[in-house]
């Protein structure tokens, strides 16, 4: 699978450019699921409605794709597999929202999906903030309501991950450096966040996406980013 990382989708032409060079051919030739799930526990339903309209703050659907579908998590487990996974299968790009991580990677677990990305090998999977953070190793310790909840206490019914994320790239990452309505992601905090972590961080704002394809990283910028190396 080939990866587009980014904070805050694709927000101008140099991430625009790297799409297309991963796609192989322009965005208007090519197909796309979204999937709107992080929303779901991150934001609500009209957050997931902006995203599935093209008309969040995080530019991914409204890219002028050929064709565009929905790929709603957690109605997966009580639908056949067939029409989806064909479907998957086929499509050039998936498209995978920001909201709560920890809701995301349970329901990328337990819908199949997140047993399937490794064999989509000409997939493009392009992430935005919770999309990018639930492939890496770990979330780390939940650092503040904008990356992810804490856990729900036991007698809570709502669904839960555990720290160790999907694990499909080899770091993690810590979007929306130095946004003005998320003081509190200010790079020193990035730097502190990133020690807790036993693997290298990427600290991004949102003109910034790491691409990875068979193991090679390269970081994408108009913005500013940092890597801080990983605890020895």
């Amino acid at each position: 699978m080939k990866f587009l990382l980014t904070s805050g989708g694709v927000t101008n032409a140099s991430i625009t450019e790297s799409l297309v060079d991963l796609l192989g051919k322009p965005i208007a030739e090519s197909s796309a699921l979204c999937i709107p799930t992080a929303l779901h526990g991150g934001g609500g339903p009209a957050h997931a409605w902006r995203f599935i309209a093209g008309q969040a703050r995080t530019p991914l659907v409204e890219l002028g794709w050929k064709s565009m579908g929905v790929l709603e998590l957690t109605a997966l487990p009580s639908l056949d597999r067939e029409p989806w996974v064909p479907m998957l299968e086929q499509t050039d790009a998936l498209l995978v929202s920001g909201g709560d991580s920890l809701y995301l990677c349970y329901w990328m677990r337990r819908s199949g999906l997140a047993d399937l990305l490794p064999s989509l090998r000409e997939t493009v999977y392009v992430g935005v903030s919770a999309g990018s953070m639930v492939v890496t190793p770990t979330f780390g310790e939940a650092y503040d309501d904008w990356f992810c909840r804490e856990p729900p206490a036991p007698a809570s019914n709502l669904p839960v991950a555990d720290d160790r994320a999907l694990g499909l790239v080899d770091f993690s990452i810590f979007p929306h450096v130095d946004i003005e309505r998320s003081p509190q992601n200010s790079m020193p905090n990035a730097e502190i966040w990133a020690a807790r972590r036993s693997n290298p961080t990427y600290a991004i704002d949102d003109e910034t996406a790491i691409r990875v394809v068979d193991g090679r990283i390269d970081v994408i910028s108009e913005g500013h980013w940092k890597l801080f190396a990983g605890r020895d």
